[in-house]
């Protein structure tokens, strides 16, 4: 008798194991939609027309640039020169030109002559119109040139009562010490850091253990991506946002890989992952 009872529960184990795991196998997955620049793949960047489109196409967050001024002012540009992205009657570097300088240029002729007079917009005049909206995620551009960038991005958060930590806003960087430095002024709002490949160097697991003092995220470059890095940042504690992916093919493997959020100039790729 002992020994059929114990059969019994040897087959009930085994069958709950396989159902489980095809139940998990089936579990729907939505990674976070978040518009690349806006939808920088329809738009010209960093615009208030590519900043509509996103959420025409219904992203979850959109993802913007942030730089500063001659004099002081936070403005959402991708460059830290103009060159690119202006219609060409200025050049130079965003930090020599003054607000009401920067924003004399034509932001939208350069990507099509239908976006002729689209400005590079202040962070100011981006989060009256957008916060609230939609969630934020905002990387602070090369902020060893911006001395008081940290400080002065967190004032404009503190300002709009977009610090209480309700996941709205992420912040994200390359440049760790400025992070940490976030950190410290609003430890509500969580960190991403930022990472791509250097050579060989990928991230490690020591990485990983400094990470989780500050950080929320570990957002890597889509080429570093693979089931075995995922796995460690999820081992980790931490969360993960992949950028830029531009295929659906790429879309569909970060859904499997159960992926936190998609960093993408085609919004409408991740059509599929509703």
């Amino acid at each position: 008798m002992r020994n059929i009872v114990t059969l019994l529960f040897l087959i009930f184990m085994v069958t709950f194991r396989v159902i489980t795991r095809l139940s998990l196998k089936g579990e729907k997955h939505s990674p976070l939609k978040i518009g690349h620049r806006g939808a920088a793949g329809y738009c010209p960047e960093n615009t208030f027309a590519s900043f509509n489109k996103a959420l025409d196409l219904g992203v979850d967050y959109l993802e913007i640039d942030v730089q500063m001024t001659k004099d002081g002012e936070l403005v959402v540009i991708h460059d830290t020169t103009v060159n690119r992205t202006t219609n060409g009657k200025g050049k130079g570097k965003v930090k020599d030109y003054t607000l009401k300088e920067i924003q004399n240029l034509d932001a939208g002729s350069w990507f099509d002559f239908k976006f002729t007079g689209e400005k590079i917009p202040s962070l100011s005049e981006f989060l009256d119109e957008f916060a609230g909206k939609v969630g934020i995620l905002l990387e602070l551009k090369k902020p060893s040139l911006y001395p008081q960038i940290v400080e002065k991005t967190a004032e404009e958060l503190i300002k709009r009562k977009l610090t209480t930590g309700d996941n709205q806003m992420i912040v994200q960087s390359f440049d760790r010490d400025s992070l940490k430095r976030f950190h410290e002024l609003l430890p509500s709002i969580p960190i991403g850091v930022l990472v791509k490949n250097a050579g060989v160097k990928m991230i490690t697991n020591k990485d990983l253990r400094s990470f989780t003092s500050y950080v929320s995220y570990v957002n890597p470059k889509i080429t570093m991506v693979n089931k075995r890095l995922i796995k460690r940042i999820h081992h980790h504690g931490l969360k993960t946002i992949i950028w830029t992916v531009k295929k659906k093919n790429e879309v569909m493997t970060l859904k499997e890989l159960h992926v936190e959020g998609i960093i993408t100039d085609f919004p409408d790729l991740c059509e599929e992952i509703d």
